[in-house]
Order: C-alpha cells, then structure tokens, then sequence
C-alpha cells in the first residue's frame, strides 16, 4: 500500500470569490432597504428624480438581497459543500468562473436598468429579456457544474444537503424559463407570452416558488451540512431529512395561487393553493425540527458559539416563518392581511431571520477554513453582529405586523350607512411610527453587515489561500 496526495485540491478560489461577493452585496442590498425603508418615513428622500424615487429603488433592493446577497451564498455554499461531500473537485473550473463572473454580470445590469426604469413589472423577475438571457445561461451552467460534480464523486450515496441543492437548481431554472416566455418589441421591452388571469398565474406560480425553491429548499440544503459541522453532531434524523425532502418539493410548487385569493383567478384553483400552503406546514416543520434536534446534547454550546446562534435561530425564524405563511394562506386570514404591511412583515421573518442568518452563520464558518485560518479574526465582533441581527429582525416584523393589522381593519371599516369609516390617507397616517420602527430595525440589520465587513476583511489580510488548499488536498490511498 502507498499514499499518494492528489495534485488538485478542491476548488475553493471560486468559493472564495462568491463569499466575498455575498458580504459586499448584502451591505448594499440591506443598506437600499434602509434606504427606501426612509423614503417612506420621509418622502422628500425621493429627491423628486424617478431614477431615485421608491418605485424604482424597491424592485433593485429585492434583486439585490434575493439575487446577488442570497444567490451568492447559494453558489459559494453549494460549490464548498459539494466539493467536501464527495470528494473531488468541481468537475470545470472555467465553468464555474463564468457562474461567479456572469452572475455578477447579471447584477451590474440590474443595478444599471431598474432605476432606468426598463422592467417587466412582473415581482422577482423584473429583469428585461437580455438580462434574463444571461440569468438562464449562468443557471444551466451553475447546474451543469454542480451535477457534474455530483457524477464524478468519490463517495458512493449523495448527502442530503446536495438533494436539496439539487432541487433548488432544477426548480429554478424551470420556473425562471417558463415565466419570462416573452415577446421582445425593443432592446429593453417585452411582453409576456402569456395574458390575464393565466399571466398571473404563472406570475405567482414562479413567485411563490422562488420563495420555495430559491429562498428554502437552496437554504435548507446550506442547513443540512453547516448546521451538523457546526454543532459536531451527526444530522438528527437522516430518513427524516429525506421524508420532508420528498414532501417540500411535491408540495410547495401547488402553493402559489395564496397570492391570488379573490382576484379574478378561478375559485377552484385559490382554494386549491389554499389547502397546499396549509398541508406545506408538514414538510416545513420537518426541516426546522430535523435541524433543532441536531443540537441534542449540544445546547450547551450557544453560550459560546456565535456562528452556532446565527444557524439555530434562523431556523426558529423559519419555523415561525412557515407558520405564519400556511395562516396567512387562508382566505379569512387573507381577507385581512393581504395588500398590509403584515405581507411584508411575514416575507421579512424569513427574509432577514431565516435566509440571511442562516447565510451569515455558514459564511462566518467558511471564511476561515477558504482562507487558510483557525478562526475568523474577532468571536466578539460575530457576537455583536448576531445582536444587531436579532434585534433588528424582531424590531422589524413586530412593526410590520402591528401596522398590516392595522391597516386591514382600518380598510375594512364601514358606518351604518356603507360608508367607509377611514380614508386611505388616514390609515397611512396610522402607519407612520411603524415606518419609523422598521427603518430603525432595518438600521440594526445592515449596520451587523458593516460589522462582518470587518471582521471578513481582517480575517482575509491574515490570511494564506494557499494554505487552505494545500490542507484540503484529497488523499489517494492505492494498491501497487
């Protein structure tokens, strides 16, 4: 017998450059948040200019913090968990440097277009035809690269974190193709292929599941493998995890016609989104209890262990999260909340608690193991970040969830002559401490992300790539 080391290491320089991106576009995605989150407390903030005014900002801050913060997490994420659990490397790496840097590409055009206002007006998917060109060719090429990875593994089984990586890449790019099935007139114009109640439909069918696929099943598959690396605890339940994999993603993809409740989609089709976003409860708690009782016998660590905290409470935000939605989903609930600040609220429970601590807490754990560290520079200054993430979250939805209450029954009152009791402009008014404590709970969030700035980039001064390479370097053991 003889041990030989492997020349290739894994690729981690892509992962890196997709860590380091994730930082950088979070710290402008949040930061535009904060920014429009004051537009609404002070509108003079408009400046008067369209380029700049709330209608335009809103859809660049939801691309930047779904797409370039959320999808860059994604790809570092996928490409270092797939590379660890099977053991070889990327299977190109010029394929995956044109994901990072078409990626990239996508954004800057979303930065360049939106506040020009060329949008197709359709929510999460505003960018125009060329851009959603470009999107769909990096998406096939990211898939290309991570199932060919998955093909070439040394390890016979696929862990459970690559099934729903795996899903969430197919998902994707299915529901990204079919919804911007457009007819270009211009350069910058389109119209979609589809009309009416159908266009709506398909709308919210990819909406709700970029939600779905984009924001949870991507998410939990960053779960299943940073969660039980970070405890030192095997995964809780390993049928279970498969159990809920299965049943997320046969559910989840029925839910999307809750959006639509009393508009003029067919009754038949709301009730029947209706009943799936309530039995998608099942699978959902599956996931956030799996990760939880990975934690048995490890409790004791949260005392100490920041980037632990920033893991598990992501996924009691999203189990709180995934309550709220199924509720929400009723039509007696919807009649009230729908059109509120409560919507909004609920998308930030998952947005902010679940999607971005979760992505925190893995980057946190990342950094130092793609940059050749023991540790990142400063356990205080993650300490920190987790408070003002914590706080700011909560600030956030509890005002969010106060004003959508509020404005729902203000709108739906009525004197004894039918009369409407409020104007709109009165509930708006109503809505204005709410506004001020969300933009101050959003403050909170975005300034932690000035904190990980920081604390990444002292990490990365200190650091030697190299040397996390050479510590990963795949050992062949053969029979001569």
């Amino acid at each position: 017998m003889s041990t030989a080391i492997s020349p290739t290491a894994y690729n981690y320089k892509v992962v890196r450059q997709f860590a380091i991106m994730t930082v950088v576009w979070g710290i402008l995605g949040m930061g535009l948040g904060v920014f429009i989150a004051s537009q609404l407390v002070w509108p003079e903030l408009n400046f008067g200019l369209p380029w700049t005014s709330f209608g335009r900002l809103r859809p660049l801050h939801t691309n930047l913090v779904i797409f370039a913060f959320g999808g860059c997490a994604l790809f570092a994420t996928s490409y270092y968990v797939v590379q660890r659990t099977c053991q070889t490397r990327l299977i190109s790496d010029s394929l995956a440097a044109f994901t990072f840097w078409g990626w990239q590409a996508v954004i800057v055009g979303a930065i360049v277009t939106l506040p020009l206002g060329y949008t197709t007006t359709k929510e999460y998917a505003e960018l125009e035809w060329p851009l959603a060109i470009l999107l769909a060719i990096v998406w096939v090429t990211y898939g290309l690269v991570f199932f060919g990875t998955i093909t070439k593994r040394k390890t016979k089984h696929i862990y459970v974190g690559n099934w729903f990586y795996g899903a969430f890449i197919v998902v994707t790019a299915m529901l990204h193709i079919v919804n911007h099935a457009s007819l270009p007139v211009s350069f910058f114009k389109s119209y979609s292929a589809y009309s009416g109640a159908t266009d709506a439909m398909i709308q919210w069918w990819y909406g709700h599941n970029a939600v779905g696929f984009f924001l949870t099943t991507g998410f939990l598959g960053m779960m299943y493998y940073f969660v039980p690396k970070q405890a030192e605890r095997p995964i809780y339940s390993y049928r279970l995890s498969i159990v809920h994999f299965w049943a997320l993603i046969t559910l989840y993809i029925w839910a999307g016609p809750h959006h639509l409740h009393y508009t003029a989609l067919p009754d038949w089709a709301q009730s029947l989104g209706m009943a799936m976003s309530i039995i998608l409860l099942a699978p959902s708690w599956g996931g956030m209890i799996n990760g939880m009782m990975t934690l048995s016998g490890a409790w004791h660590k949260l005392r100490t262990d920041p980037i632990l905290r920033f893991l598990v409470v992501s996924l009691a935000f999203y189990g709180m999260s995934t309550f709220e939605g199924p509720m929400m989903a009723i039509k007696t609930v919807n009649s009230l909340s729908h059109y509120t600040d409560w919507t909004i609220g609920h998308v930030h429970a998952g947005a902010l608690g679940w999607v971005a601590m979760i992505s925190i807490g893995a980057i946190y754990h990342m950094i130092p193991k793609l940059f050749g560290r023991a540790q990142m520079h400063s356990i205080g200054l993650i300490n920190t970040h987790f408070w003002l993430a914590t706080i700011g979250t909560v600030l956030y939805i509890a005002s969010m969830w106060v004003n959508g209450i509020t404005q729902g029954l203000m709108w739906r009152a009525i004197n004894d002559d039918g009369t409407l009791t409020y104007s709109f402009v009165e509930a708006l008014q109503a809505s204005h401490p709410g506004f001020i404590v969300r933009a101050l709970g959003g403050a909170f969030f975005a300034s932690g992300m000035l904190f990980m700035a920081y604390n990444v980039w002292r990490t990365v001064r200190a650091s030697n790539p190299a040397e996390a390479e050479a510590a990963e370097q795949i050992v062949v053991v053969g029979a001569h």
